[in-house]
């Protein structure tokens, strides 16, 4: 069965299994100790240490290993902020970033301190100009992702970097999806990364500090891991995912490339295939093996469990996949469709004949959930009248939009549909719905159950 999920987890390297079993056998003892089991397991932790530190481009004195990724992100976020205090409690942030950044954005506001939000363009993008108009005398720390987890767009974070340098303020970069393939530009402050993305084992994050960054560790001091990362540490899966890194690593230009190949297969062929689709995330500035895409009139969870009883596990940021029924909160500020969302990123390893295989079956997954909802070519009719209101209150994604494709054509060229609704999906999807079917949306007004959404028919 392909498994094309790796953005969430990847499959254990074959090199991080063999380390960690030799790490199980060798490494069990208490680093910190300096009897010979002890000695054994910190010349393991050293060099793990030296084979990470090369990998992200840092002195091995600069990098702790953290319980996870996100236990790094907290931690870099917070001791960032906490160093730079005097200087001022603002925090900047792209509006893309992972949740984990944004849940430590909304600790840091809900204690006293500021965020600025930056907005991305379509393609999920930050333009630098963005973090040099946020940034102020009062900003701490700025922080940016690597590349996005839910579209695949690369940031420009040398350009950022450089904004960051020349206003004095730190930069942290979540690098989680894109250290396997490649080390982040430099002129960053503080980096941060999960192993189980370039596939180590869970449980193991990355925290890089340079020298000279105002650092405070927010939890009671720790002897290990220069006091940033308390706890005995797993010496046995930091082995593992120090080895796999740098397995990935040497395998990252040749694989990169072999995958790209097949990700523009899925992009070209997806839009050929599907009708209304629209494939998300910049087309040439993006991580190799991902690639995200929208269909319209789609229940995402419904669309998911199609594809894997057909095989095939892939992921979404849509939001009929969420129990708050909100859209995915990159998909929202990137303002693409968000409804029937299948996020596919390719493990290493993976064959054309599995990506073919995939493009053999979705089309058929897509009408079949399409079929069950009730889609069908409207019947061509008169026009009933110039403007017509339709309420599908209380209905949730993505039938809000599919009532708007039926009715549309009860009006003229020229006329409107004034679509109400109390959906927040409905504020992504309508007007990408405009965009796909070549209709003007107008705008959106206050409704007193909801919002009112206004298309004027074009074609």
């Amino acid at each position: 069965m392909p498994y094309f999920d790796t953005a969430s987890a990847a499959p254990l390297h074959p090199v991080a299994r063999q380390a960690l079993q030799a790490a199980l056998d060798e490494g069990w003892a208490d680093p910190a100790r300096l009897y010979r089991e002890g000695r054994r397991a910190r010349l393991l932790l050293d060099a793990a240490r030296e084979a990470a530190a090369e990998a992200v481009g840092c002195r091995a004195d600069e990098l702790s290993f953290t319980p996870s990724g996100t236990h790094a992100v907290h931690t870099g976020v917070a001791g960032a902020l906490a160093g730079r205090r005097r200087v001022g409690g603002h925090l900047v942030v792209s509006a893309v970033e992972h949740s984990s950044v944004l849940h430590a954005a909304d600790a840091h506001a809900a204690a006293g301190g500021t965020v600025t939000e930056v907005a991305v363009n379509r393609l999920g993008a930050v333009p630098p100009d963005g973090y040099a108009a946020a940034i102020g005398p009062g900003t701490a720390l700025a922080c940016l992702q690597s590349a996005n987890h839910e579209v695949g767009t690369v940031q420009p974070v040398a350009e950022v970097a450089e904004v960051c340098a020349a206003a004095g303020v730190p930069l942290l970069v979540d690098a989680a999806q894109s250290l396997g393939w490649g080390r982040v530009p430099d002129g960053w402050s503080v980096l941060t990364a999960s192993a189980h993305k370039w596939g180590g084992p869970p449980g193991v994050g990355l925290l890089a500090v340079r020298k000279g960054v105002r650092f405070a560790t927010q939890h009671p001091a720790d002897e290990r891991e220069s006091g940033r990362s308390p706890g005995f540490a797993n010496l046995p899966a930091i082995v593992a995912a120090a080895a796999s890194l740098r397995a990935v690593r040497a395998e990252a230009d040749a694989e990169a490339a072999r995958l790209r190949v097949l990700v523009d297969r899925i992009r070209r062929r997806v839009a050929r295939l599907v009708p209304d689709v629209e494939v998300v995330g910049d087309p040439d500035r993006r991580l190799p093996h991902l690639v995200t895409f929208s269909c319209l009139y789609v229940d995402g969870e419904t669309l998911l469990h199609e594809l894997d009883r057909a095989g095939y596990s892939v992921s979404s940021g849509s939001s009929c996949t969420s129990s708050t029924l909100t859209p995915s909160h990159v998909l929202r500020a990137m303002g693409v469709l968000s409804e029937g969302n299948v996020r596919v990123s390719l493990p290493r390893g993976t064959s054309a004949d599995e990506v073919n295989g995939f493009l053999e079956v979705l089309p058929a997954a897509v009408a079949g959930v399409r079929e069950k909802l009730g889609v069908t070519e409207p019947e061509p009719a008169a026009p009933e009248a110039e403007s017509l209101v339709l309420d599908t209150l209380g209905l949730r994604c993505p039938q809000p939009v599919i009532e708007l494709a039926r009715t549309i054509g009860r009006v003229p060229v020229g006329g409107t549909v004034t679509v109400l609704s109390d959906d927040e999906v409905a504020r992504l999807d309508i007007p990408a719905w405009c965009a796909i079917r070549g209709h003007a949306y107008l705008g959106e007004s206050p409704h007193p159950q909801g919002t009112s959404y206004t298309i004027r028919r074009l074609t």
